[in-house]
């Protein structure tokens, strides 16, 4: 099969390591914009199901991942600075350029030819190919030039974040709250590596704009975001990408999905043809599982119209819940307010079951006096989960309560 892929993230690079992997003979370039090294973002986080995953796919580039990886043992809250609550919950970060280098080698290894420097604009600019894979993220050229095929729906998230990284080094995954004068600020944190993390910052618009982060250079919002959490950073330094003299790059979050990911020859994976918002931190690993699905669907059907098509109906299916608490997670952050007034144990409680479609529709404290009879009673567990069934059965049918 000759194939060309558009994207060489984890999504793209993954599914070309594994179609050669599937058979030798098969024909697969990849096509990438960036110069090779070239890549925005800091560390991206993953658990052990997509470890698990990638040892049974290819155990070669899954030694590596782990090997370059940075586990880290737990959560921790920690409220205005001074108040620390943990949780036990490990997982593992890796720097994700180191992530890249590690696919890009194993696949040019496998006979995987890659074009670096080379942007796709139109279809028209590919070679031949028997299948097109559009890998090339949330702002993929080749979907958008297709969308009224792909019916493609784009909602924005309400508030502002900042993808930024610290010399500090987080070694558990850290939520650190502050008030400030124009509304809460807050972070999530984990190192990547033994002398660097990753952090986002995030906040409501007001804050953002009562802050001045609007009118502020590059320079100036690390300096403010330093002082405001200087209890966190210890010394330690913020870190952009930008240049001095421009803003840094606030963001809202993108919610992207398709009704269909396939037309014609041409399918998507990962960012391109789904987001979750950054919160559940399973960007990668969902990209990944679509390369996954991809090859395995395509090795299954004799033509590629029909392989793609078991792989679009297999994968919807598997991101109906992850989307949903996705936007869970997303609505609970936006809604961070209704919790702040909370003890520190409590507050952790109700951020750690984000993702239960009660939270929005209860008191806060009337939540977390149910979830703590959930845990000694066994019949009211059976009655609770009855109750959240309904819920989220009405919230699908209902578009404006998601």
């Amino acid at each position: 099969m000759k194939v060309a892929c558009v994207g060489a993230g984890p999504a793209g690079l993954y599914f070309a390591i594994l179609m050669k992997l599937s058979n030798a003979k098969n024909d697969i370039t990849v096509f990438e914009r960036n110069p090779a090294g070239t890549t925005h973002g800091w560390g991206v986080v993953f658990w052990d199901d997509l470890l698990n995953n990638l040892s049974r796919n290819d155990p070669q580039s899954a030694r590596e991942i782990i090997e370059h990886s940075f586990r880290w043992p737990g959560q921790v809250v920690d409220m205005k600075g001074k108040q620390r609550v943990h949780q036990d919950s490990s997982g593992y970060a890796i720097c994700r350029r180191e992530l890249l280098a590690i696919l890009t080698n194993r696949a040019i290894e496998l006979g995987v030819e890659i074009q670096f420097k080379h942007e796709i604009a139109q279809v028209e600019q590919l070679p031949h190919a028997d299948l097109i894979v559009a890998a090339d993220g949330v702002g993929s050229q080749l979907r958008r030039l297709h969308a009224d095929q792909f019916k493609t729906h784009i909602s924005v998230g309400r508030n502002k974040y900042a993808w930024l990284g610290t010399t500090q080094v987080f070694s558990e995954f850290t939520f650190g709250f502050v008030p400030t004068k124009a509304g809460w600020i807050w972070f999530h944190a984990y190192a990547f590596k033994k002398d660097m993390s990753t952090f986002i910052v995030e906040c409501a618009p007001e804050t953002w704009t009562g802050l001045g982060f609007n009118k502020l250079n590059a320079v100036d919002s690390l300096r403010l975001l330093e002082d405001l959490f200087k209890q966190h950073l210890d010394g330690h330094q913020l870190i952009t990408h930008a240049s001095e003299s421009k803003s840094l790059p606030w963001l809202n979050f993108r919610n992207l999905d398709n009704e269909t990911w396939c037309t014609d020859n041409l399918v998507l994976i990962g960012d391109a043809a789904h987001t979750t918002h950054f919160t559940i931190g399973s960007g990668t690993r969902l990209a990944i599982e679509d390369a996954i699905a991809l090859v395995n669907a395509l090795g299954n059907q004799d033509e590629v119209k029909a392989a793609v098509k078991v792989y679009e109906s297999e994968r919807q299916r598997a991101l109906m819940l992850p989307r949903r608490q996705a936007r869970l997670s997303a609505r609970w952050f936006e809604s961070l307010t209704r919790y702040t007034d909370l003890d520190t144990p409590e507050f952790l409680m109700l951020m750690m079951n984000r993702r239960s479609p009660l939270i929005p529709y209860m008191p806060p404290r009337v939540y977390c006096q149910l979830h703590t009879a959930l845990l000694r009673d066994s019949v009211f567990r059976k009655l609770y989960r009855g109750v959240a069934a309904v819920v989220g059965s009405l919230r699908r049918q209902q578009p404006s309560l998601r």
